[in-house]
């Protein structure tokens, strides 16, 4: 139990730069407003309570998805939601400022 709980949470150790040179979308999953505030240039916003609704934004279901947001907690719950919808190629890159040095 305790293993499945820390996957849903953990932030992979992923070469997000390479991701980027395969052509990963970067989804942004904050309110409208938080992404106002400072976002990832070139990423997609589409807020966790609306992300099952607008899945069609997201066009192809294996091309790599990075999910980021605040802290960590809904880019989680986003890469489960585009997981359960049968996207492939999933990550959870959590907040976007630490996403943002990474890349």
């Amino acid at each position: 139990m305790f293993e499945s709980f820390k996957s849903l949470f953990a932030i992979e150790k992923t070469d997000y730069v390479q991701l980027m040179k395969d052509g990963a979308v970067i989804l942004d999953v904050r309110s409208a407003g938080e992404f106002a505030g400072g976002h990832i240039r070139g990423s997609l916003n589409i807020s966790v309570d609306k992300l099952g609704t607008n899945l069609h934004q997201l066009k192809k279901k294996n091309k790599p998805i990075i999910t980021c947001c605040a802290s960590g907690m809904r880019s989680a719950s986003a890469k489960s939601i585009l997981k359960s919808n049968g996207f492939t190629d999933v990550y959870n890159g959590g907040s976007w400022v630490s996403l943002q040095n990474k890349i």
